[in-house]
């Protein structure tokens, strides 16, 4: 997939046959997933989320237009987690250099990004409620772009309606997450090295087991 390309559309009856999918969250093993996947890689994933870091550090240090440019790689850089996590489970060989393949998805990727971070908001500003309702549905959706090439709103519309059918499961996974990447930030932020790989792993993990495997173009 080319990187300004909008992504490909599913028909309706594949829309429907993977957004309509039941499942049961196993959340304990997809965060014990995630840290096996981040003890067995430790030194790739602590050295990309230093990356992570950089950018976002950068992003602060402009404003207006060079901001934006700077911050749009930051879902597509992102993604690079989701990447290393199907390759593994696949069994197939991973290096460094694949943290780095979502910017073959970069158009779909920075538009899902960017909806989802401006119907959140437009939620949170709302009476809360609706902002927490569309952060926890489209939990998934960059997933879904990596996944199967999809353009961004399908891939949206597709996790919010997978993550629909056991919302507030999804909604306690989330939670647990968070409370990762809490425990990282009081430990002198740098347990957030840990935090990230082992909470963007499992939410990967996460989304594999609902979905079921797919050779997707990772």
């Amino acid at each position: 997939m080319a990187a300004f390309d909008f992504g490909r559309k599913l028909d309706r009856e594949a829309f429907d046959a993977l957004a309509g999918r039941d499942y049961h969250l196993d959340m304990r093993a997809a965060i014990s997933g995630g840290w096996e996947m981040f003890r067995a890689h430790a030194g790739e994933f602590i050295g990309f989320t230093i990356i992570l870091f950089l950018v976002s550090s950068l992003s602060s240090l402009f404003s207006g237009a060079a901001s934006l440019i700077v911050s749009s790689i930051f879902a597509p850089l992102s993604a690079g987690f989701l990447i290393a996590t199907f390759r593994i489970l696949a069994g197939k060989e991973f290096r460094f250099n694949d943290l780095f393949t979502g910017f073959s998805h970069f158009l779909p990727l920075f538009l899902a990004g960017l909806a989802t971070g401006c119907i959140v908001a437009a939620g949170l500003v709302l009476l809360i409620l609706p902002g927490i309702y569309f952060m926890v549905s489209y939990l998934f959706a960059s997933a879904i772009v990596v996944d199967y090439g999809v353009e961004f709103w399908q891939a949206m519309e597709i996790s919010r309606r997978l993550v629909g059918r056991h919302w507030f499961r999804i909604f306690g996974f989330l939670l647990l997450i968070m409370l990762v990447n809490l425990v990282g930030a009081l430990a002198l932020g740098i347990g957030m090295l840990v935090s990230i790989p082992v909470s963007s792993c499992a939410v990967a993990i996460a989304y594999r087991n609902i979905t079921g495997e797919h050779e997707g173009e990772w």
